[in-house]
């Protein structure tokens, strides 16, 4: 595909889609688990019997991840401020965007999630609603939160609520970047100690990038990260004139860039092993020259959306070796849909009080050994997301780190976390099979 061109048939499918979310009106819906056949069942789940339960829960508050579906439910939290790459479109144009990840929570991970968009961009006050809303849920998942408010923001609710808290656009993306480094990496026969990382774009998914790769075991002098503005070096006054709001963008100025490279895309590109790129959506922001800079059998992940920053395609013909994009409809998708809903699905099994690195590695090691199983190509460096084996997998991958960590609440073996994680999420895929079978029309009122 040729930089400047569309991606196929992609007015069509956006035809498409505001026609059947029109259809359905959204995507997501809350159903009864339990049988209503009279008020003899009534009596069970709502008054009287359901004062039972309250009151057990009120002499045990744990007693509410037990007795109320509080356990297998997680709050998709966003202020609206940076959806997909449409920017700053509101609390009401993300809600499309929440409920899509509601329904891959489900289908993947057999979570039920619930899309919360809020009227407001002020931190203190994003962090005072969510840490009153945590008693409903079991876990919390930030989304589309610009930066640099939505470090703080994570870091405030980590330290302050009993419940996991994870920023997808972080901590997922990151995982799914060293899943699929570390395959791309042994496709071409490199190690970790050796190569020379291009960060392109240092919003908040490549800062986390960097973060885990670093803790991973990648070394700071192996990365040069480029921004808006050019390289990020020590020389770089405009950052350390804004060290409060851009604390995270100074320490890369201060850690890595270990030959003080200045310029552009291009410099940072210049002898690279590895390019990863979630800067701005393209095509043209990487440019097929500066591939051709690059080592020899270079890793590409362009991964801005909807469009890369090179198309993958022309990465490759440009001398990249492997080329992945966010994108379903190219070969190798990097992805957070890989992650979150199977490490949400295995905090939830074992009621972690956290998600940490050590977790989103441990989730990414599964996740790499599970593409290995299934054989290596340089076009097939991680499984697709409809692999539902793959969720099930990283669930229980997630559910045994927590537990090595003193984070469980509740302790089970990889194998009982798998089985479990496949059951649940099966019999998501057979109630789904139902509903479509049964020709359900659209819910909720109106015309």
């Amino acid at each position: 595909m040729q930089s400047g061109q569309k991606a196929p048939a992609a007015e069509s499918a956006a035809e498409e889609a505001v026609r059947l979310h029109a259809l359905h009106r959204g995507k997501v819906q809350v159903m009864p688990k339990v049988p209503v056949a009279g008020l003899a069942d009534l009596a069970i789940w709502y008054t009287p019997g359901v004062a039972a339960p309250s009151l057990a829960i009120a002499a045990d508050p744990e007693r509410s991840f037990e007795l109320t579906n509080r356990g297998n439910t997680v709050a998709i939290v966003t202020d609206g401020t940076r959806v997909l790459g449409l920017g700053d479109i509101g609390p009401e144009a993300a809600l499309p965007v929440m409920e899509g990840k509601a329904l891959l929570f489900r289908h993947f991970g057999a979570v039920d999630a619930i899309p919360i968009c809020l009227a407001t961009k002020d931190p203190a006050e994003i962090v005072r609603i969510v840490e009153a809303l945590a008693p409903s849920f079991g876990a919390v998942n930030l989304e589309d939160i610009a930066q640099p408010k939505c470090f703080r923001i994570l870091d405030e609710l980590r330290a302050r609520l009993p419940i996991p808290v994870w920023h997808d656009d972080q901590q997922g993306t990151a995982t799914v970047v060293l899943a699929g480094l570390i395959n791309a990496l042994a496709i071409v026969g490199k190690r970790i100690a050796s190569v020379r990382i291009a960060l392109i774009g240092t919003g908040a998914a490549n800062i986390a990038v960097y973060r885990l790769l670093r803790t991973f075991g990648f070394p700071a002098a192996a990365f040069v990260a480029c921004d808006s503005r050019g390289t990020l070096h020590r020389g770089r006054n405009d950052i350390a004139a804004e060290q409060g709001p851009s604390a995270e963008k100074w320490r890369l100025c201060t850690e890595t860039n270990a030959d003080g490279i200045t310029g552009g895309i291009e410099a940072a590109l210049r002898g690279a092993d590895v390019c990863i790129a979630f800067s701005r959506s393209g095509p043209g922001i990487i440019r097929p020259e500066w591939i051709r800079g690059m080592a020899k059998d270079a890793i590409v992940f362009a991964c801005a959306n909807p469009i890369p920053e090179i198309w993958p395609e022309e990465a490759r013909r440009a001398g990249a070796r492997v080329s992945a994009s966010g994108r379903g409809d190219f070969p190798n998708q990097v992805n957070n849909s890989l992650a979150f809903p199977g490490v949400f699905r295995g905090i939830l099994d074992v009621r972690a009080r956290a998600i940490t690195d050590a977790v989103a590695i441990a989730a990414a090691e599964e996740l790499a050994k599970y593409g290995a199983e299934q054989g290596l190509r340089e076009d097939r460096i991680l499984p697709p997301m409809t692999d539902w084996r793959i969720h099930a997998r990283v669930a229980a991958a997630a559910g045994v780190s927590a537990q090595r960590q003193g984070l469980a609440r509740v302790t089970r073996e990889f194998e009982a976390l798998y089985g479990s994680a496949c059951d649940a999420i099966q019999a998501t895929h057979r109630a789904e099979q139902a509903l479509a079978a049964a020709g359900t029309p659209p819910a909720g009122g109106g015309t």
